[in-house]
């Protein structure tokens, strides 16, 4: 029996479909990347996002942490006022009623700053303290004596911490001008407060520090209130102060242990 001769073009057949499987699984490898991230959302909607958080200004872009700043301050103003009011009123010792005459004053020059500034930005403003701010009053209201001292010293010179801290850290990164100057008049001012609180001898450091560990203060949510609509923070209007020099240290037998 002869041999079959090769059937001409197998060889041709078997390299060619070598050549299109080869091809096909290198579209394949191509592809897979597309396909397992088709899912999953866009850089580009993410920057979106962040874009949405900061506004252009004609004094610099103004981010989401400049405006909770400018909210911050606010609220303080507004319960550190009443206060520095009742401390000039109930405080039993020179150094505490004087902490309260700079909480006054300084509550009231900076409000002004901060309208002005909230007015050219477009942030609106409260009107009234938040809830965690309201309670302080009350316990600053209901305590007499030497336990308004301390209370008094305790709860503002922790407020003032935390406000400290928030001026720094915004007034670091902030792009916007006048951002920058309400944060050097926030410094000076919450500086000032903290300095003639400590002393009225009554700040307890160590329970100042775990404090401010534990319970770092919330970011506010700014309201829906028209800045021109805020009411001003200011001390009764029959009574006026001048701005006392910052006292170092409590006078002599006039603090409290």
């Amino acid at each position: 029996m002869r041999p079959r001769p090769p059937i001409k073009g197998r060889g041709i057949f078997s390299g060619t479909g070598l050549v299109i499987a080869a091809l096909a699984a290198t579209a394949t490898a191509l592809l897979y990347p597309l396909w397992s991230y088709a899912d999953r959302p866009s850089p580009a909607a993410g920057a979106t996002v962040l874009s949405t958080q900061t506004v252009t200004t004609p004094y610099g872009p103004l981010s989401a942490q400049d405006r909770d700043l400018i909210t911050g301050v606010r609220l303080a103003g507004l319960w550190e006022l009443t206060a520095g009011e009742l401390a000039e009123r109930k405080g039993t010792t020179a150094a505490v009623r004087t902490a309260g005459r700079h909480l006054v004053d300084g509550q009231t020059s900076l409000d002004g700053h901060l309208r002005t500034v909230a007015g050219q930005l477009g942030v609106p403003l409260p009107n009234e303290p938040n809830a965690q701010q309201k309670q302080w009053l009350d316990t600053l209201r209901s305590a007499q004596g030497q336990d308004f001292d301390r209370r008094f010293a305790g709860i503002v010179r922790l407020a003032q911490g935390r406000m400290y801290t928030q001026v720094a850290q915004v007034r670091a990164g902030t792009q916007n001008s006048l951002v920058r100057d309400l944060a050097d008049d926030a410094n000076a001012t919450t500086l000032d407060h903290i300095k003639v609180l400590e002393a009225t001898g009554y700040v307890d450091f160590a329970a100042l520090a775990q404090e401010l560990a534990a319970s770092p203060s919330p970011v506010p949510t700014p309201p829906a209130v028209d800045p021109s609509a805020a009411v001003p923070v200011a001390p009764s209007p029959d009574e006026s102060y001048s701005m006392p020099p910052a006292t170092t240290s409590p006078p002599p037998g006039t603090s409290g242990s």
